[in-house]
C-alpha cells in the first residue's frame, strides 16, 4: 500500500488573522514614518490662521496704524508751524528750503515706531512657539521644518508691508488738511509719494523678517526683542557718539540708515546710493534668515 503524506496547511481563520495583523502593522508603520508632510499651501494657510486669530497680533497691528497716523499728524502740525514761522525769518526759510520738500516726509515720521512694533511682533510669532512648546506640534505636522519657517516669514512680511502701506496712506490723508491750514500743499497722488510709501513699507517688512530670524535664532522673546532694539536703536546712537573716519563709513551700512537713501528724491550727502542701500538692507535680511533656517533644521526643538 502506498501512503500519501499531506503538508499541514494553516486554517482559514489563522490566515485571515495573519493578514489582519500585517495590515495593522503596515498602518502603524505608516503612522510612525516621517513623510513629506502637508503641502506648502496648507502650511501657509495654517500659519495665517494662527496669525490672525491671536488677539495680541490684532492689537499690535492696530497700534501700528494708530502710531503711524498719529505721529504723521503731529509731524504735519510741527512742519506747518515751522513753515509759517519761517515766513518772517529769511535765514530759517533758507534752511528749510535747503531740506527740500519736508512736507512729504511728514506721513512717514512714525516709521521708527512702526518698525519696533512690527519687528517685535515678528519675534513673538516664532519665539512664543518655543516658549509654550507649540513648536513641537508645528514641526511634528511639518517634519521638514523649513516650509513652516518660510510660511511664517511670508505671513509676517506681507502683513507688515500691507499694514505699513495702509497706515502711511491714511497718514497722508490726515496730513493734507493740516498743511492746508498753513497754506502748504501735500500731494498724496504724486509718483514720489507713492514711491516713498512702497519703499518705506518694504523696509518695515524687511525689519519684520529680521525680527522673525532673531526669534528663531534665540528662541527667546525678550532676547529677540532686545537684539532688535539694539540693532535699530542702540547701534545708530552708539555710532553717532563714536568719532572717526572708519565709524563714519560704518554708519552707512547699518540697516537703520538704508531707508533715507532709498526714499530721497536726490542723493543725500554721506549716504550710500539707493541701489547700494537696497543691497545692504537685503544682506541684513538674507544672512540672519538663512542662518535661522539652517539652525532650525539642525537643532532639536
Amino acid at each position: 500500500m502506498s501512503s500519501t503524506t499531506l503538508e499541514p496547511t494553516p486554517s482559514r481563520r489563522g490566515a485571515h488573522s495573519g493578514a489582519a495583523n500585517n495590515q495593522a502593522g503596515n498602518r502603524a508603520g505608516e503612522g510612525l514614518s516621517t513623510g513629506p508632510g502637508p503641502s506648502f499651501a496648507r502650511v501657509l494657510n495654517s500659519e495665517f490662521i494662527k496669525f490672525r486669530t491671536l488677539l495680541s497680533t490684532l492689537i499690535l497691528l492696530g497700534a501700528t496704524i494708530a502710531v503711524i497716523v498719529g505721529v504723521g499728524a503731529l509731524a504735519a502740525w510741527g512742519i506747518g508751524q515751522a513753515l509759517q514761522a519761517s515766513g518772517t525769518d529769511p535765514r530759517r526759510s533758507a534752511a528749510l528750503a535747503a531740506q527740500g520738500d519736508i512736507a512729504a516726509a511728514a506721513p512717514s515720521a512714525g516709521i521708527s515706531f512702526a518698525q519696533l512694533i512690527l519687528g517685535s511682533l515678528a519675534v513673538l510669532i516664532i519665539s512664543s512657539e518655543f516658549t509654550t512648546g507649540m513648536a513641537r506640534s508645528t514641526f511634528m505636522a511639518v517634519p521638514k521644518r523649513i516650509p513652516a519657517f518660510i510660511a511664517k516669514l511670508l505671513v509676517v512680511t506681507v502683513a507688515a508691508f500691507l499694514v505699513t502701506a495702509l497706515s502711511l496712506y491714511l497718514a497722508g490723508l490726515v496730513a493734507v488738511p493740516i498743511f492746508d491750514q498753513y497754506g502748504h500743499t501735500l500731494d498724496v497722488s504724486s509718483g514720489h509719494y507713492y514711491r516713498t510709501l512702497l519703499i518705506s513699507s518694504a523696509y518695515v517688512a524687511a525689519v519684520a523678517a529680521i525680527g522673525l530670524a532673531l526669534g528663531a535664532l534665540l528662541r527667546n522673546s525678550a532676547g529677540g526683542i532686545m537684539s532688535l532694539v539694539g540693532i535699530f536703536f542702540v547701534l545708530p546712537i552708539a555710532l553717532q557718539i563714536i568719532q572717526g573716519d572708519f565709524v563714519k563709513e560704518l554708519r552707512k551700512f547699518i540697516p537703520d540708515n538704508t531707508l533715507a537713501p532709498m526714499t530721497a528724491a536726490e542723493h543725500l550727502p554721506d549716504t550710500l546710493e539707493a541701489w547700494q542701500a537696497a543691497l545692504v538692507l537685503g544682506a541684513w535680511v538674507l544672512i540672519p534668515v538663512l542662518l535661522a533656517g539652517y539652525l532650525l533644521k539642525k537643532r532639536d526643538v
